[in-house]
Order: C-alpha cells, then sequence, then structure tokens
C-alpha cells in the first residue's frame, strides 16, 4: 500500500528534471559567452589590421616612429582583451613585372621578421607593374576565460591590402 502511494506521488518530479537539465543549459550557455568572446577577439584582430593599412595608406611618407605609434593603436582597439600576445607587421610591396613583386620596407611590432615577397600574397590582378600596396598583418593568440576548464590558445592572423591614396610608392625613412 505504502509503495503504491509512493509511485503515485509527483512532488518534486521538477526537480529531478531540473538537475538533469541545469548543467546541460549551463554550460551551453557558459560555451555561447566563450563563443562570442572568441569571435569579439577575432573581428578586434581584422579591425587591427585594416585601420594600420588605412593609416599608412593615406600618408606619402612615414617614418619607424610613426609606425609604431600606430602599432600602438592597435593595442587601444583589442581591448577589452589583452594586448600583450598581439603582434602587428607593416609592409610595402611594389610589383616589378607579372612574376616578381619587391618589398620595398617592413616594419614590425612583436614581429622580428621583415615580409618576404613570397610571403606577400598578393593576388595576381591587384596590382599592374610599378604600382605598390600596403599589407598590413595583425596576429592574435586567443586565450579563453575558462582556461582552468578547457584550456586552449586559438591564434587569429587578418591581413589587410590597401593601396596608397596619394603617392604610387609611400616610402619610409629613420630605420625601416
Amino acid at each position: 500500500m505504502a509503495l503504491r502511494r509512493l509511485a503515485r506521488d509527483t512532488r518534486g518530479v521538477a526537480a529531478v528534471e531540473f538537475a538533469f537539465l541545469a548543467p546541460i543549459l549551463i554550460l551551453f550557455y557558459f560555451s555561447m559567452v566563450e563563443y562570442c568572446q572568441g569571435y569579439m577577439a577575432l573581428k578586434r584582430t581584422g579591425h587591427v589590421a585594416s585601420m594600420v593599412a588605412d593609416l599608412v595608406s593615406q600618408s606619402d611618407t612615414v617614418t619607424k616612429t610613426q609606425l609604431t605609434d600606430t602599432f600602438a593603436i592597435g593595442g587601444l582597439i583589442m581591448r577589452p582583451f589583452s594586448s600583450a600576445t598581439l603582434t602587428q607587421r607593416v609592409s610595402s610591396v611594389t610589383r616589378v613585372n607579372a612574376t616578381t613583386y619587391k618589398v620595398d620596407w617592413s616594419v614590425g611590432s612583436g614581429i622580428t621578421t621583415k615580409l618576404a615577397a613570397a610571403d606577400a600574397g598578393i593576388p595576381d590582378d591587384m596590382l599592374a607593374n610599378g604600382e605598390s600596396v600596403i599589407i598590413a598583418e595583425a596576429n592574435y593568440d586567443y586565450s579563453s576565460p575558462f582556461d582552468q576548464i578547457a584550456p586552449y590558445v586559438t591564434q587569429f592572423k587578418r591581413i589587410a591590402y590597401l593601396r596608397p591614396r596619394t603617392a604610387e610608392v609611400i616610402t619610409c625613412t629613420g630605420g625601416c
């Protein structure tokens, strides 16, 4: 008799269902938060690359000091994310002929190597002979705030190509 009464008792069913579903819903919520944070860091990395290319392409000539200041702006764009793992490089590349490109200058922040012409990745139909392009690169190592639960690092790389606006080739002075 007591067993039948216990079998028909439905009090507490909602609490049991909640106990099963709560961990899944909490995991889903934090996964979406993490996805949105990572996507925001990816978009900001793209903004850094396009902003550096845009600022440099507006000049006739730049100095290494001006480029260093421009790189500092990139760190501000990454906020609220830490800019400690942000590396940047801006280069000017000129097309010599149909198969040859020349790197005019290349300056980096956190990247010590200069851009190699073979690594420029310029589309074939982008430049005519004698024309140049500014190539700005931004690399960001995104580290999750949930590293204690699921540690991983995602590396974002974005490249922006812009033609100089006021000169055929932008010159760089001061140790570029």
